[in-house]
């Protein structure tokens, strides 16, 4: 399971058949803007040392296509260069948000690792552990399941953490190895960590209390602590990230996943508008992107999601259409492509539903037969649509073609972090309960969204989530219309425990605490509401538009 950015894996397999095209060796660039952090490497080139640095932030930055380039040009420059392979050798191996591991990968990381061995004698005892440590998880012949390596690469980097305690370096690529064990399943779904997740922490927080501004530290416990019940936890982390190395859009981009976690949506807005700049600056240099492409439609995904909440539909819906025309054509219509950008492709809809714009949903054309997934989600937000202007009949047929639709989905496909049968059966409810609504059926008509809260409470994690609407907003909004004001409170506060001050439930509870006569709070609730949608371009009737009070 995987979030967006690792939902398009084969994306990357197939464009880059391993890594993004390389430029010539005497046009890899040197960056400006990425920090200060710099490793100490034997290599009397001063020119190495700084592409080596250069290969440590890009990997810190989860670029590691533009990292092996400047550990490559660093070994160039110093062929006797041990610790320039070893970033090659590390940076070929799979990660937290890509578990491919190719043929070519594979060479490319046995070969450098054996120059990095060759060559390791001049290398201080702690870089020289490293490189044996690396050993461990490129074992020769290569195994047919890669988990038990990367079992051993952890323990062996554990026993480097252990020998050299006050290397901060070497306590994150630890926490690392530990983290690529179990990517985006660091959290059970009742709170619990699970069982490597406590030493990740001890080992982050360890490696922070020696260098506070650690790029790959930080980056790294946002990720540990953001599906934890305590968010909140990280949010030094990500201070210390934003903005500070303008040369890596994706650590601009990752407070965001603390911020939309702590009610901070303009930060989350702020954060991924110049992560999109940076990418796009970058882009001009580097012009042929491998998986770094999918970090940059990451931060328009999530951009969009931040916006949505605080009422801005214009941005929301203009960032969410740059995403998708940013796919290139051809490559998404070729069968082997087609699955990995399925469900995004109905991402429009789901921007033009939250803001109620029933007409401008209607006029999107059907997505190709290729896109299965695209095309039920269609059918369904038609069915909405239809439902929110009273056509029943309409809404019907759009029902019945959407089960039809979903019916096609692979039960294997997935959208994000979930398989998108999960996310169809939250649409089946979601739309079955909008249709008894309007047949007047309201008691049937909350079982079925209550029934699509469920549901949607069963996910995994992703950010930003793959129900990009929550359900709880249709619910919470009927129980209001239908005089259960109580429920709906109780609706409203624990989707303002999961999305804290998301202005679609203030509005919400801001309405049912009037209803029950407590003017006082529902003032509180107002004002604070007003804060989070003063950037917003509509004026909403209630937390759904599908529903006004």
């Amino acid at each position: 399971m995987r979030t967006f950015t690792s939902l398009l894996i084969i994306f990357v397999s197939l464009v880059t058949h391993g890594f993004a095209d390389e430029p010539k060796k005497s046009e890899v660039p040197l960056f400006d803007g990425l920090g200060k952090h710099s490793r100490k490497i034997e290599t009397k080139n001063e020119k190495a040392q700084r592409y080596f640095d250069q290969g440590l932030m890009f990997m810190f930055a989860y670029n590691h296509d533009e990292a092996v380039r400047a550990f490559r040009q660093a070994a160039d420059l110093d062929p006797q260069c041990a610790m320039a392979y070893w970033g090659i050798a590390l940076a070929s191996g799979m990660n937290y948000n890509n578990p491919a591991f190719t043929t070519e990968q594979a060479k490319a990381a046995k070969n450098a690792l054996a120059e990095a061995r060759a060559k390791a004698k001049g290398e201080s005892a702690a870089n020289q552990a490293l490189i044996e440590a690396l050993a461990t998880r490129y074992p020769d012949p290569e195994p047919k399941e890669r988990a038990d390596v990367e079992k051993a690469f952890s323990q062996a980097m554990k026993a480097v953490r252990d020998r050299f305690a006050e290397d901060a370096d070497i306590g994150a690529l630890y926490a690392e190895s530990l983290m690529n064990l179990r990517p985006w399943d660091l959290w059970k779904d009742d709170g619990k960590p699970q069982s490597e997740t406590p030493e990740i922490l001890n080992a982050l927080e360890a490696a922070l209390k020696l260098d506070p501004t650690h790029p790959l530290a930080n980056h790294l416990y946002i990720h540990a602590v953001e599906a934890s019940p305590e968010p909140g936890k990280a949010d030094a982390a990500a201070n210390a990230l934003r903005g500070k190395h303008p040369a890596l859009g994706h650590l601009l981009h990752m407070p965001s996943h603390i911020d939309i976690r702590r009610r901070r949506w303009n930060e989350a807005v702020e954060a991924n508008r110049i992560a999109i700049e940076a990418d796009a600056k970058y882009q001009k240099t580097v012009p042929e992107q491998g998986f770094y492409r999918l970090y940059m439609s990451h931060n328009y995904h999530m951009l969009t999601f931040a916006a949505m909440m605080q009422g801005e539909s214009a941005l929301a819906l203009k960032t969410i259409r740059e995403m998708i025309a940013a796919v290139p054509k051809e490559w998404a219509m070729a069968k082997e492509n087609a699955a990995i950008v399925d469900g995004f492709m109905a991402m429009e809809l789901e921007v033009l539903k939250r803001f109620g714009r029933w007409d401008d949903m209607l006029k999107v054309p059907e997505p190709p037969e290729i896109f299965p997934i695209a095309r039920a989600m269609r059918h369904y937000n038609r069915g909405v649509a239809f439902a929110a202007k009273g056509k029943i009949a309409e809404t019907r047929e759009a029902q019945k073609t959407f089960r039809d639709a979903a019916a096609k989905v692979s039960k294997e496909a997935m959208f994000g972090n979930n398989k998108a049968v999960d996310l169809l059966a939250i649409a089946g409810s979601m739309l079955e309960g909008e249709i008894l609504l309007r047949e007047r059926k309201s008691k049937d008509a909350i079982a079925e969204l209550e029934k699509a809260v469920a549901l949607e409470d069963k996910l995994r994690y992703a950010e930003p989530p793959d129900w990009f609407v929550p359900a709880r907003h249709s619910l919470g909004a009927i129980l209001l219309r239908d005089g259960q004001a109580q429920a709906a409170e109780k609706v409203y506060r624990e989707d303002l425990r999961r999305w804290p001050d998301n202005g679609w439930s203030l509005h919400g509870l801001a309405q049912t605490l009037e209803a029950l006569g407590r003017k006082e709070e529902a003032a509180k609730v107002k004002e604070r509401f007003q804060e989070v949608f003063k950037r917003a371009d509509v004026k909403i009737p209630s937390s759904c538009f599908c529903v006004e009070q």
